[in-house]
């Protein structure tokens, strides 16, 4: 069992997050079985740290993201208003056309529910699972995309409907068409060399907007669905010594 930790600086405050708390807990059980039943989940995370998004990324670390996973321990703001204001943030500073797609963007996140603020926390759960060869301290510079791309798919496609998942993709995709040209001039293998040192939240987030891609065209494009068979081929390229790089073993240099 995941033992609860509550850091919140009153019971006021843990009040104004309780029943969202709540909710995300009755859904991680479902998908925490899932897991383990179909992608080797065998070592829990001992904990799970709710706090505010602001102690989450100015107390518990300095990364920007309000939810983040190690070999222990998940920090997560359960707040969908927190998470709401924090997608929105990724436009701050950016100077962008006022068009149709920006503001259906904008309006996809001002509307977002518990289910994507789950979508989340199962995320950074999907980092435990074994399928992924490298350890929680390991220098992951040359195939951080594929695990961080996997856990948005999973989390996603385990969880959300079929339609609510095409719109999430939609939202990806225009938010890649829209800051690939300026944030995006690098391979994918790249991602981890210097990504999190970004100044701009929106350069940070494209990694994560690029690797989910990557996986959704492997996944249901080339695999047929088949989830396992992608793996499979990861890992036979982790066996034989990584001796090319990810994007070229799996043909998606285009993402």
């Amino acid at each position: 069992m995941i033992k609860q930790i509550f850091a919140f600086e009153s019971m006021e405050e843990f009040k104004n997050y309780k029943d969202e708390i709540r909710l995300l807990n009755n859904k991680l059980n479902t998908y925490q079985e899932l897991l383990i039943n179909q992608f080797e989940l065998k070592v829990l995370p001992k904990t799970i740290v709710w706090t505010s998004s602001e102690n989450a990324t100015t107390v518990f670390s300095e990364f920007p993201v309000p939810a983040f996973t190690n070999r222990e321990t998940i920090y997560m703001s359960p707040s969908v208003k927190e998470w709401k204001k924090f997608y929105l943030s990724q436009f701050e500073g950016e100077e962008l056309e006022n068009n149709n797609e920006l503001e259906y963007i904008k309006k996809y996140f001002q509307s977002i529910t518990i289910n994507e603020v789950f979508c989340i926390l199962a995320h950074e759960l999907t980092h435990h699972i074994e399928l992924f060869p490298d350890e929680f301290e390991d220098e992951r510079n040359n195939s951080i995309w594929f695990e961080e791309g996997m856990c948005e798919y999973l989390s996603q496609r385990m969880t959300l409907t079929i339609e609510h998942y095409n719109e999430l993709r939609k939202i990806d995709n225009l938010m890649i068409e829209i800051f690939k040209p300026k944030y995006g001039d690098f391979s994918l293998d790249d991602f981890g060399t210097g990504s999190y040192n970004q100044t701009s939240l929106a350069s940070i987030m494209l990694n994560y907007w690029r690797s989910s891609a990557a996986i959704h065209y492997l996944v249901e494009d080339c695999f047929e669905g088949n989830v396992m068979k992608v793996f499979n081929e990861y890992q036979k390229w982790h066996k034989k010594g990584r001796q090319q790089p990810l994007t070229e073993f799996f043909g998606v240099e285009q993402f």
